[in-house]
């Protein structure tokens, strides 16, 4: 992504009932803990049914700070105006005088996007003009800044800086070198604390200009480095209520990565996550920070830092997760949630699961509001975040049931009983992969018990595991992979590419190939919101998409795959993983309590043999031998009525299309 697409490529417009839950569950909610008399509370439409704690507090009311460092148009920055108004009001002021003390002490805006800065620039001073008709002849100056890379800095204005003090020259040479890319790093650039901001700025107010044609650009490079210290002094403060609606975006250049790996390494999968812990960080304590961002934060591996340093230094005070495609501006799963800045665990939070109702941002409107006016909805839930760091990998599993956070906590870990793992991953399925009708049926090697087996075999064909459409039990034998000379073709691949000139080298990846052609368990990699598991006999290499599960014994594979077919499975991987993809990892953290395992067994073993003779009564299995319909035909009748009738149907064929038999 270059730097000048970041901004284009990032806004999203944030849907209007969602900048009022964002806003009236934190700053609203602020306001109230402080003010519990207040009747603001009736004008906050979105504000979810949990209690207050009440908090004593002499703050002024001009000392409340709330910043959208991702602020785009001013869309929060807007709705947070007209809350602070009310709270001017009830406290006696006139909307005038309120309306200048939000723009100058209450309200902070940042944004990488110039374009965007001047929207909510103009947006906010017309507010202001809505209470005050002078507002334009005043001094008013609203603390919203623009990030730009400040380059071009005359020596001479350094040599003058050295002069009068040459160490505070040296910080004001590094801040300039790390605001060089501020237009990409934007608001998450990281500025020493113990930084002495208020002596860089006398410094620099001290450089006079000497002569009025100002050859060496001193006063371009004061005004430049001014204009910088301004934005620095907005990011070493410490603010009541962060609200925004961070950047998507998960594919940087280089530089950008790096430097999110230096300041970020933990939590730099994605600009959204990184926002999520700089905000969280900014605040006072008791302080909230809102966000609208994808929720696969909550549930995968790769954000398991990120939950656990939420869990562990803040409360998610509220959680609405949104129906999965229910946000239209972008192809992302979402959730809108408040985090406070306290360790106090005892305390209950409160969650909105809407990912049952489907129909746009309006429908899921709708049922917010129902929750709000009825606390007893049954997809109102409220949980002590401590029980999500007893599941593995601290998925905010809020809806879980007290049953099945102790089955966490009492059963083996699914990895402790069988060992999960990815396949092959051939770099070019158009070359290596074919349906097994494709290719020569005496190339095809069905029947290798092991590894060495395959890799002395003279076959060219194996059986291959890619996943596959939905199916329990037993089938989705579709597949067969170019393994010949234990898979030379495809771990050459990649050189023969690069030695051509190629500018794109194969992707291929042969992991695990110690578990190729045993017996295991299967799962598609992406389940479309249901997990389905298999009995894969021996024989079969996997893939990434088709992954499995891999035991030397029997029976235990057996018993998993009954537990892996059942509801109470798919709807434990829908508490550790709720998207569509699951991974070998959700698998492992699966509870298993062992019971009965004999008589189990017993059922699914049946299970199987259905699913198989199911699978080969059709063409598309390579055991097929006859439509199951023939099954019930006494052998003595079969034979020779069923010949004749198709070689008859065989001439009719033949004739009509001018063939000879």
């Amino acid at each position: 992504m270059k730097k000048s697409d970041i901004p284009a490529a990032t806004q999203l417009f944030t849907t209007d009932w969602v900048v009022r839950y964002m806003v009236d569950n934190s700053l609203g909610k602020y306001y109230l803990e402080r003010h519990p008399d207040s009747n603001i509370n009736a004008s906050l439409e979105f504000l979810l049914p949990n209690h207050l704690i009440p908090v004593v507090e002499n703050q002024k009311l001009q000392n409340y700070t709330l910043i959208d460092n991702a602020m785009g148009s001013g869309h929060i920055l807007i709705y947070a105006f007209d809350l602070f108004l009310q709270f001017y009001q009830e406290q006696g002021y006139t909307k005038r005088e309120a309306a200048h003390l939000i723009v100058e002490n209450n309200l902070y805006g940042l944004d990488i996007d110039k374009r965007a800065f001047q929207l909510a620039y103009f947006s906010l001073m017309m507010k202001v003009r809505e209470y005050d008709r002078h507002a334009f002849q005043s001094n008013i100056k609203p603390n919203l800044f623009y990030f730009e890379d400040v380059n071009g800095v005359s020596d001479e204005f350094y040599q003058r800086l050295e002069a009068i003090n040459p160490s505070l020259t040296e910080q004001i040479k590094e801040l300039v070198s790390i605001f060089s890319d501020a237009r990409e790093i934007g608001s998450i650039i990281q500025i020493d604390h113990d930084c002495p901001i208020n002596d860089l700025i006398k410094l620099v107010q001290g450089i006079k200009i000497n002569d009025e044609l100002d050859l060496y650009k001193i006063d371009e490079s004061k005004a430049k480095i001014l204009k910088m210290f301004k934005i620095i002094q907005v990011l070493l403060q410490k603010y009541d209520v962060a609200v925004t609606n961070p950047p998507y975006l998960n594919k940087f250049n280089p530089q950008l990565k790096k430097y999110l790996k230096k300041y970020y390494k933990n939590y730099s999968r994605d600009l959204f996550s990184v926002f999520i812990y700089h905000n969280a960080n900014m605040i006072k304590p008791d302080g909230y920070a809102a966000f609208m961002t994808p929720f696969v934060w909550m549930f995968i591996k790769s954000y398991e830092e990120l939950r656990t340093e939420i869990l562990d230094t803040k409360k998610i005070d509220s959680l609405i997760q949104l129906e999965y495609s229910a946000f239209e501006e972008a192809t992302v799963p979402i959730n809108t949630f408040v985090l406070k800045n306290t360790k106090n665990n005892t305390d209950t939070g409160i969650y909105l699961k809407l990912s049952d109702f489907k129909g746009g941002m309006e429908i899921q409107k709708d049922k917010v509001l129902e929750a709000i006016s009825d606390p007893n909805c049954k997809y109102l839930y409220r949980s002590n975040q401590t029980n999500f760091q007893k599941i593995p990998g601290s998925p905010i599993a809020y809806w879980a049931s007290d049953n099945l956070i102790h089955d966490f906590e009492v059963g083996c870990p699914m990895d402790s009983l069988v060992t999960p793992k990815v396949g092959l991953q051939t770099g070019d399925n158009n070359k290596f992969l074919r349906f097994w009708n494709e290719v020569n049926y005496q190339k095809i090697k069905f029947d290798a018990n092991n590894h060495y087996e395959a890799k002395i075999s003279e076959k060219k064909w194996f059986p291959y595991n890619k996943g596959g459409a939905y199916r329990k039990w037993y089938g989705n034998y579709d597949y067969v992979v170019n393994w010949e000379n234990d898979g030379k073709d495809i771990k050459n691949d990649k050189l023969f590419r690069l030695s051509i000139g190629k500018i794109l080298a194969s992707n291929s990846k042969p992991k695990n190939e110690g578990y190729y052609f045993r017996e295991a368990i299967t799962w598609p990699k992406i389940t479309s919101g249901k997990f389905n598991a298999r009995f894969r006999k021996k024989g079969s290499i996997h893939d990434t998409a088709g992954n499995e599960a891999f035991s030397d014994n029997h029976n235990l594979l057996i018993y998993i795959t009954g537990f892996s077919c059942t509801n109470v499975c798919n709807y434990i991987l829908s508490i550790l993983n709720p998207t569509i993809n699951v991974q070998v990892s959700d698998f492992g953290n699966i509870p298993i309590i062992e019971k009965k395992q004999h008589y189990i067994n017993k059922n699914v073993c049946k299970n199987i043999n259905y699913s198989k003779t199911d699978w080969d009564s059709f063409e598309i299995s390579w055991d097929f031998q006859h439509h199951p319909f023939l099954n019930h035909i006494a052998e003595h009748n079969l034979s020779p009525p069923y010949f004749m009738v198709f070689w008859e149907l065989l001439c009719q064929f033949c004739a009509k299309s001018k063939h000879k038999i």
